[in-house]
């Protein structure tokens, strides 16, 4: 498995993105995928399936499979928990919750800042304020960013969390945030595959010394079944895709996942699948040219799949872009 440096620490550049997956799959596929040589968890409190992945984790040091050091664990504060005096609380939740005395990674979910909703009242709260409203609503609590990522520091200081870093973040916050951060971000997860290349995003955070994940990294797949996208948005038919697959004696997935990790970046797919975890992870055995790398960043669309400009008010009743 081959890494990228976060810091000062190595972490495997494919990892198990754990969104949308049911809770009562979820601690077998840990297993399952940790006996496919997978050491990167993507995780998240909004997943609401923290639990268990906890119990996948627990299990696969039990059964012997790997340590926790041979790990990489990646956790997210959610949007509800932006007030510095709720920041530790929401850390200490998903530890819990995960069975961990530490993260590898803590990242802020989105530059949006949520009311609080108390842990006994609703967890995860996800989105709306109160769903059983007559009128549910996204309420936003206006806290700066700059109050948030100090709380973050201190769980850096405090040992709960190794590295700190960002999701969801524009070029602008990210140059704010590196104005006023005393331990600066190590890590910009953001969604990115060939219809959405977010080339200045990747330079900029390169010139920071932030490493990238791209969540989503195989574009459209993961939004059919909830709406966001069609399956005309499909690249695994694309012609530059499917000729590459041909030459390389792979799957047009793996040749997409492939240009992921080749342009340097993590990347973070989602399956419950056995099968597709093992072809998730055999992306290193061969390499795209660069006459394929760049016909493949020529398929760039700009195409946002999780734009929460888009989302929060079909969804959630409330506009509240963060891109232009």
């Amino acid at each position: 498995m081959e890494t990228i440096k976060v810091g000062g620490a190595n972490m495997p550049s494919v990892g198990l993105g754990l969104w949308k997956i049911d809770s009562s799959k979820v601690p077998e596929l840990i297993i399952s995928a940790a006996r496919a040589g997978y050491r990167h968890l993507d995780s998240a409190a909004d997943y609401g399936n923290e639990e268990a992945v906890g119990k996948g984790i627990e299990a696969v040091i039990e059964q012997g499979i790997c340590t926790r050091d041979e790990l990489w664990v990646t956790s997210k504060l959610w949007n509800t928990y932006h007030r510095p005096e709720h920041v530790r609380l929401a850390c200490e939740k998903t530890l819990a919750d995960l069975r961990l005395d530490y993260l590898d990674l803590y990242l802020v979910h989105f530059p949006i800042s949520l009311k609080y909703v108390d842990f006994e009242t609703r967890y995860p709260p996800e989105w709306f304020h109160d769903p059983d409203a007559a009128a549910p609503a996204m309420e936003v609590d206006p806290v700066p960013l700059q109050e948030t990522w100090q709380a973050m520091e201190a769980l850096v200081e405090d040992g709960l969390v190794k590295a700190i870093g960002v999701c969801n973040y524009n070029t602008a916050l990210i140059n704010d945030l590196q104005a006023y951060a005393r331990i600066k971000p190590v890590m910009l997860q953001i969604e990115s595959h060939p219809h959405l290349t977010q080339e200045r995003l990747l330079r900029l955070a390169t010139q920071y010394d932030m490493a990238v994940t791209a969540f989503s990294p195989l574009g459209s797949l993961s939004y059919v079944a909830i709406g966001m996208a069609g399956k005309a948005d499909s690249l695994l038919n694309t012609e530059v895709i499917q000729a590459a697959a041909q030459r390389t004696g792979k799957t047009p997935a793996q040749v997409i996942l492939r240009w992921g990790v080749q342009r340097g970046s993590a990347i973070i797919p989602k399956t419950s699948n056995r099968d597709r975890l093992v072809e998730n992870m055999a992306l290193f055995d061969f390499s795209l040219s660069n006459e394929e790398m760049a016909a493949i960043a020529a398929l760039n669309q700009n195409r946002r799949y999780n734009d929460p400009g888009n989302f929060c008010e079909a969804a959630f009743n409330t506009f509240y872009p963060i891109y232009d």
